[in-house]
């Protein structure tokens, strides 16, 4: 087995990965350090959850001189929540080292970041909105930043970024280093590496595999109005130490969300309309066990890494089943089994077929549990019944009848009388 110090990552960084029980490469960190630490451009397709954070960090963070005072290396990232996390991941390999990271995104104050950018952080990690605006304001010069790394650079491409993104490369330094990491490569994204690269070394995981092995996958069978009390059938009879629930739309989740927490679950929702502030509390109290269960949209779905998440339901179908990976992707990781739980409707099994045809597995079905049928009595046991039914029955009391005589009307189990002066 290969170890981190055989693939040229220092004693210092190896010590830090063995505290943190990291102690061998995955296969992208194996085939992706050696050329990034040579200085060589990279295209690494693979799937999230393989490792790919540290693949890029750690030849990253090794090439920074911590003395210059000056931007060096650039991380874009597509999401505030995966910018964040690859943050997480940095900060503590940086500062052991004596580099400054930031982490950059929109929806936060935008003042305390000029703040921070004041003292001269070595390592940025930021949305390419976020980080272009502060370009513009002149609070980010990237001319000394020689050292970029591209992660999810397909989710860049669906969210409308990769302008920005050649904008950004448009003001790094010339002779810089460039490492792209994509789940999927468009023709958009193959574009961009040869007009931003040279000479790449290309690398592809087979990942995919590897993500699902980890996961049961199953599909329950509902309609529209059966959806949520399959859902709570499930959950009661699964028992989740942590389950993440999936939506089509922020509506839908916050909907979900309202219904589960009125069921007695504890449960909260986590979507694009959330202020950075909302995010991060909804985050660390499910990190924490606080919550059970997480309604998310797909902004959820990328980048987090949140240890301990046992189960995924998908209440509604994903769009596409590179959308489908990525959510069950939030269990199983790291040698962790964990188990995906689809809802479909009857219109839906189409779509369904069609993404088991790409996956080229068939997914497992959950027979409807039906009321199980009341047993066949014998005359004799009908009649004892019919007996019994006649003890138990309470007896009908009569009304009595009403007096001429007038007087206050009183309640006598729940018939109205007159009381006899």
């Amino acid at each position: 087995m290969t170890r981190f110090d055989q693939l040229g990552v220092s004693e210092t960084l190896v010590a830090l990965l063995k505290k943190q029980g990291i102690t061998a490469p995955t296969p992208v960190q194996e085939q992706a350090i050696p050329p990034m630490r040579a200085g060589r451009d990279v295209i690494a397709q693979a799937q999230t959850g393989t490792g790919k954070t540290l693949a890029f960090l750690l030849p990253l963070i090794e090439k920074i001189k911590p003395q210059g005072e000056v931007a060096q290396a650039l991380v874009i990232a597509p999401t505030r929540e995966l910018a964040i996390q690859i943050a997480r991941v940095a900060e503590p390999l940086g500062t052991e080292l004596g580099i400054g990271t930031i982490v950059i995104y929109g929806g936060a104050d935008i003042e305390r970041q000029k703040e921070k950018l004041r003292r001269h952080p070595q390592l940025i990690i930021g949305t390419p909105g976020r980080l272009l605006d502060h370009v513009r304001r002149g609070t980010l010069v990237l001319g000394s930043v020689n050292k970029i790394v591209l992660d999810e650079a397909d989710e860049m491409l669906k969210m409308g970024f990769i302008e920005d993104v050649e904008t950004l490369l448009g003001r790094t330094a010339q002779d810089y280093q460039l490492a792209l990491f994509s789940a999927t490569m468009p023709a958009r994204i193959v574009q961009l590496t040869k007009n931003f690269m040279t000479t790449p070394a290309r690398i592809h995981i087979e990942g995919e595999r590897t993500t699902l092995e980890n996961i049961e996958q199953i599909v329950i069978s509902a309609s529209e109005g059966e959806k949520i009390d399959r859902l709570c059938a499930s959950i009661n009879e699964e028992a989740p130490y942590l389950a993440m629930v999936f939506c089509a739309t922020k509506e839908r989740t916050r909907s979900l969300m309202m219904e589960l927490a009125h069921r007695g679950y504890l449960v909260d929702a986590l979507s694009g309309d959330l202020t950075q502030t909302q995010r991060a509390f909804v985050l660390r109290q499910f990190r924490a066990a606080k919550l059970q269960i997480l309604c998310a949209t797909d902004i959820a779905a990328r980048g987090l890494d949140i240890e301990g998440v046992t189960h995924v339901y998908n209440y509604d179908l994903p769009p596409t089943v590179t959308d489908y990976i990525h959510r069950i992707g939030r269990t199983g990781r790291a040698g962790a089994r964990g188990k995906a739980i689809t809802l479909v409707a009857a219109h839906q099994h189409e779509k369904l077929r069609k993404m088991e045809a790409a996956l080229k597995e068939r997914l497992r079905r959950d027979a409807v549990k039906k009321k199980p049928r009341p047993a066949e009595t014998t005359e004799m046991q009908q009649r004892v019944q019919r007996d019994e039914r006649k003890r138990t029955r309470p007896k009908k009391i009569k009304p009595r009848p009403r007096s001429k005589k007038s007087g206050k009307t009183v309640t006598n189990l729940g018939h109205r009388s007159r009381r006899k002066r």
